[in-house]
């Protein structure tokens, strides 16, 4: 064949070959047969898809109706309140006809104690999660893991009976030096009980502490398990300390995760009943405001009120502490949920 030739045959063949690339393109659609066997849906994915959207309009439904239920049966009783429910600091409502019943000190009560376990718990879980998960060798981190969430497992009462008979009488002499050598600070000052006596939100707070210990610690853990391997490889690699590892890479990774987790024990400490009736009702005097103080939280004041549950009006004084607490706590898990989603947007 000639070079002539062989320059006629070129064209022809790049023609050819261009014409059946062309041809074969859009004549084999791949998508189209996945998408059409996509397209159908299992009986089985069916049923499932429905029971877990069924599951979910259920929950909030729920949670609706128990909010709805508690306003319906607190109106009428708020109606005939005869003080100022939010400020006032006398609950009398042994006389259904002359209800006077204020949720002030109850509040305090109730947030004091929480937030001295939030301060007290916080720093501690934040330690425990890092060493279980950047310093523990595993063949110890996964025990003393198990052994902290096993701490969730124990009931109310039996943290109130420890706390009141014996982490009280060990808590009494930090409680008089607190008391002696910082009574300048209101926070600190003589409350209506004495600083000795164990019976006082000083108390309550540490035993919260260790009741929300597990919440926080295990969110925690799972958050700081999950800073990216090349983050600290590359810390590492660039001759950081384990601790300035810690500092640079895992806590900017968790720290939104570990402050929805707080949040998330918050709202555990804010609903406790037994625990704190135990420790804190040994009083009926108001509170002076300060950590050594004694009296109700919203939970415990309920259930101390259960023998007054004989008349509408009377249930719904006690519904409407009810009220303000699952407000409280309602608020409280969704500011935790919304730390949440907001350290997933960043990380992403």
């Amino acid at each position: 064949m000639t070079d002539s030739t062989r320059a006629d045959a070129r064209p022809e063949d790049s023609g050819s070959a261009g014409a059946a690339a062309d041809s074969s393109g859009p004549e084999e659609p791949i998508s189209a047969p996945e998408a059409s066997a996509g397209a159908k849906v299992r009986v089985g994915d069916r049923i499932f898809s429905g029971i877990a959207t069924g599951s979910g309009a259920f929950v909030v439904a729920l949670i609706a109706a128990i909010g709805i239920f508690l306003l319906i049966r607190a109106v009428p009783s708020l109606q005939v309140n005869q003080v100022n429910f939010l400020f006032s600091r006398v609950w009398d409502t042994s006389d259904p006809d002359d209800l006077s019943f204020g949720i002030l000190d109850l509040a305090w009560i109730t947030v004091a104690s929480s937030l001295v376990a939030l301060v007290i718990a916080m720093p501690v879980s934040g330690g425990i999660a890092l060493f279980l998960t950047h310093y523990a060798p595993r063949a110890l981190a996964r025990p003393f893991a198990y052994i902290i969430d096993l701490l969730a497992a124990v009931p109310s009462v039996i943290y109130g009976l420890w706390g009141a008979l014996v982490l009280a009488p060990v808590l009494d002499p930090v409680a008089s030096w607190l008391n002696g050598n910082l009574g300048w600070i209101p926070i600190f000052a003589d409350g209506n009980v004495r600083a000795d006596s164990g019976a006082n939100v000083f108390t309550a707070g540490i035993v919260l502490a260790v009741m929300i210990l597990p919440t926080i610690t295990g969110v925690s853990r799972e958050v700081f398990q999950r800073t990216p391997t090349a983050q600290i490889e590359g810390a590492l690699a660039l001759g950081a300390t384990r601790w300035e590892v810690v500092r640079t890479t895992v806590w900017p990774f968790g720290r939104n995760g570990f402050i929805g987790g707080s949040m998330l024990g918050l709202g555990r400490a804010l609903g406790e009943t037994v625990a704190l009736t135990i420790i804190l009702s040994f009083t009926f005097a108001p509170p002076n405001y300060s950590v050594f103080d004694a009296g109700a939280t919203f939970a415990s004041k309920i259930a101390l009120g259960s023998a007054e549950f004989n008349n509408n009006l009377q249930v719904g004084a006690y519904i409407s502490a009810g009220l303000v607490l699952f407000v409280i706590t309602f608020a409280v898990n969704a500011l935790a949920r919304w730390i949440e989603n907001a350290s997933g947007k960043e990380k992403a």
